[in-house]
């Protein structure tokens, strides 16, 4: 069971279902149809906002024409992605082109995919065009129907336009209008203002086709999702067990505890991921002798999917260290959050020690500075700028990374905090 729905819930942007982009679907595969079997070269962005389902959409589609044998032998696929970078890319479909953060390095990723490394050999290229255009010549067999029709999908599309003159995307644009080979060039993007980062010239050569994708069903479409998604497939080799774990979901799914984990869920986003992810964490919870999800594991998912990180590595710090975001925090309340330095947080911190010496045992500087540089360390607090050789640590300019209601919640949870340092974290204003 955990097997199969884990897998579901991991690669749902490359198997699982389209809920309500029937329309985009057809108009994308239609678009490529005529790319991979009539020998059209176009170009379209997939516009929508993070999770909305741009990967999931391309993915099907591409699913969908690779069936077909004549694309399948003949479909060349070019993966370019604008993130410098890739450590919180989750997209393990678009792994090839991570790093294409300008054209020339973008021009070897795609001489790589196409495998033409050995066609261009020591050959130099006067331009960037120049280069593109023997790649796709040598790639050309006989008429404009019978090349090899290329795709170029430009992931995280916005990027790409920092590039010097934007020459990547006039380059790609101005060959899918005028060259021999069949060329189409998708891009993905959450810019809604796309367009408007264009520069005129590459603008006058995109086809102006845009495919939005909006997340637009309602509360009662998301439940309906929920029960797809946890649902075992008819196909289960235990029929009696997949009969009795589908009956459990509906009835979770009716459920007024559960109802109101999703509502919250669905009011804050409508990212499936954010769901596949509250959706394997209470599946995770199933054994042997816990056989069916529960609407108490589903409570404790959600607990843990709204967990705050950083709270969480508050939770881990000494008492001193606590004492040393406390103090930040009143810095930022005094000052209205203009950046401070170490010394100023060592002054703070020994007017509370003077004040409620018999609570905390009055640490030298030295020690202080550690547990400071610790916190550091942990990016809790970051410096303003990249700090000087010779700049004095006690004097460089911080900034504190957490806002009062996390460092609250952490106190609350946080195990036999002293009561004097819970008091000094609640007062308005700093021990004056």
């Amino acid at each position: 069971v955990q097997k199969i729905l884990r897998e579901r819930f991991c690669c749902h942007h490359a198997t699982g279902k389209l809920f309500g982009m029937e329309r985009q679907y057809k108009h994308l595969l239609e678009l490529l149809k005529r790319t991979t079997v009539h020998g059209e070269s176009n170009s379209a962005l997939i516009i929508g906002p993070r999770g909305s389902g741009k990967t999931a959409l391309l993915n099907h589609v591409l699913k969908e024409l690779t069936e077909m044998k004549q694309v399948r032998e003949n479909l060349l696929k070019v993966h370019l992605n604008g993130k410098e970078n890739c450590q919180f890319l989750m997209k393990t479909d678009f792994l090839p082109g991570l790093l294409q953060t300008n054209d020339k390095v973008a021009l070897k990723e795609i001489t790589r995919q196409l495998h033409l490394e050995n066609v261009v050999g020591d050959k130099v290229f006067g331009s960037f065009a120049e280069n593109l255009a023997f790649l796709l010549e040598a790639l050309r067999k006989g008429d404009r129907t019978s090349s090899c029709p290329v795709l170029f999908i430009l992931d995280e599309f916005d990027l790409f336009v920092h590039h010097k003159n934007q020459t990547l995307l006039y380059n790609l644009f101005d060959i899918s209008q005028s060259a021999q080979t069949p060329v189409t060039v998708i891009g993905l993007t959450c810019r809604q203002d796309i367009l408007e980062l264009l520069e005129k010239r590459v603008k006058s050569r995109f086809s102006h086709r845009q495919i939005y994708l909006m997340n637009s069903f309602g509360f009662k479409q998301y439940v309906k999702i929920f029960k797809e998604q946890l649902s075992l497939p008819a196909e289960f080799p235990d029929e009696p067990f997949a009969r009795k774990w589908n009956h459990n979901v509906q009835n979770l799914s009716e459920d007024k505890a559960v109802q109101d984990i999703l509502q919250n869920l669905f009011h804050h986003t409508k990212d499936l991921r954010s769901l596949h992810t509250l959706l394997m964490l209470a599946v995770s919870t199933v054994t042997v002798c816990h056989p069916l999800v529960t609407a108490a594991d589903l409570l404790e998912a959600n607990r843990q999917h709204r967990m705050d990180s950083k709270a969480n590595i508050v939770h881990g710090l000494s008492v001193l260290e606590i004492c040393l975001i406390i103090a930040m925090k009143h810095l930022n309340d005094v000052y209205e959050g203009e950046p401070f330095n170490f010394q100023m947080v060592y002054n703070e911190f020994q007017k509370f020690i003077q004040r409620k010496a018999h609570c905390l045992y009055n640490f030298e500087k030295p020690v202080v500075m550690k547990a400071f540089e610790h916190l550091l360390q942990l990016e809790l607090v970051r410096p303003l700028e990249r700090p000087c050789v010779r700049a004095q640590k006690e004097y460089v300019l911080l900034q504190l990374l957490l806002d009062n209601s996390q460092i609250m919640d952490a106190l609350q949870a946080y195990p036999n905090c002293p009561t004097d340092v819970k008091q000094w974290a609640a007062s308005s204003l700093s021990w004056l």
